[in-house]
């Protein structure tokens, strides 16, 4: 049986019954405490199939995971505590072999870019078994593990700085962005004065003229043009005038409605904006601007 069967048979509960192999008698009961540890097609199994076919690379465990040779190399390196600017070839180079052998076994295709450092470090060995060369007066002989000294210093500075960049928080898989929307305007938005509360007021206003009216008989011309003008005029020397003091009940019934007339051709023409800091609140009348 693989070690892929074995490690299959391990996960499975303790209820379950053992494997039936070929040749021996199947003393598995049908139902075992009526639990079954698997289902096919929703039908519950009570014991595995004897033609049951498990893959050899169903089950795969990797204790160590190396990014490439550099990082193995690297990983061998700190491991033991080698100075890594005087590297004992023999020894990293027989333990990298070891672990190349093991690649090979299970992945060829992996073990390619490991095998080729691999071969550069049997050069370096094997460099370095070579008589020294003798260097030129006020120079250093080349060590053959200086260009392989270089390229582990690097690739170790680059990861510690991805594993710090790692560790920053992160949007999204450490924390998530609030965001709100808050409405801001230039502009003062003042509450629309309902026609009820325009039509109290203009109730009121005639109930004041008629306390105060007289029993005269006269005819005069009223003009609505006239009383417009005579709005605006008002309004030019002030920038907010009550509604009720627009109006001067002494001067009779008639004179009010030509000038209420006045006012509301003035709102419809916009020349003139209506309104009241909140709801029930006294009615002002103000000229009407454009804001830039």
């Amino acid at each position: 049986m693989s070690n892929a069967q074995d490690a299959l048979l391990a996960q499975l509960p303790s209820s379950a019954p053992d494997l039936v192999l070929e040749g021996q008698p199947d003393s598995t009961p049908n139902v075992i405490d009526g639990v079954a540890f698997a289902r096919l097609y929703g039908e519950p199994l009570f014991r595995l199939p004897n033609d049951l076919y498990i893959p050899p690379d169903a089950l795969e465990v990797f204790l160590e995971a190396f990014e490439g040779p550099l990082d193995l190399l690297l990983y061998l390196i700190r491991k033991q505590n080698f100075n890594i600017l005087d590297i004992p070839m023999a020894q990293v180079t027989l333990q990298y072999l070891e672990y190349v052998d093991q690649i090979r076994a299970n992945n060829l295709e992996l073990a390619g870019e490991y095998l080729l450092m691999a071969a550069m470090l049997i050069e370096i060995k094997s460099r370095m078994l070579l008589p020294v060369r003798k260097a030129e007066a006020g120079e250093e002989a080349h060590d053959p593990r200086a260009e392989l000294v270089r390229r582990l210093l690097e690739y170790e500075q680059i990861k510690l700085a991805a594993q710090q960049l790692d560790a920053l928080p992160q949007i999204g898989r450490d924390y998530v962005r609030a965001q709100i929307y808050i409405e801001q305007s230039l502009v003062p938005r003042w509450p629309e004065v309902n026609a009820i509360d325009l039509q109290e007021a203009w109730a009121d206003v005639l109930k004041r003229a008629k306390l105060t009216a007289h029993h005269t008989i006269s005819r005069e011309e009223l003009s609505v043009r006239e009383h417009m003008t005579g709005i605006l005029r008002r309004l030019q020397s002030a920038k907010f005038v009550e509604f009720a003091d627009l109006f001067d009940p002494a001067r009779g019934v008639p004179v009010l409605v030509v000038n209420f007339i006045a006012l509301l051709e003035l709102a419809k023409e916009t020349l003139i904006e209506i309104t009241q800091a909140e709801a029930f609140a006294p009615i002002y009348v103000r000229l009407a601007y454009a804001p830039t």
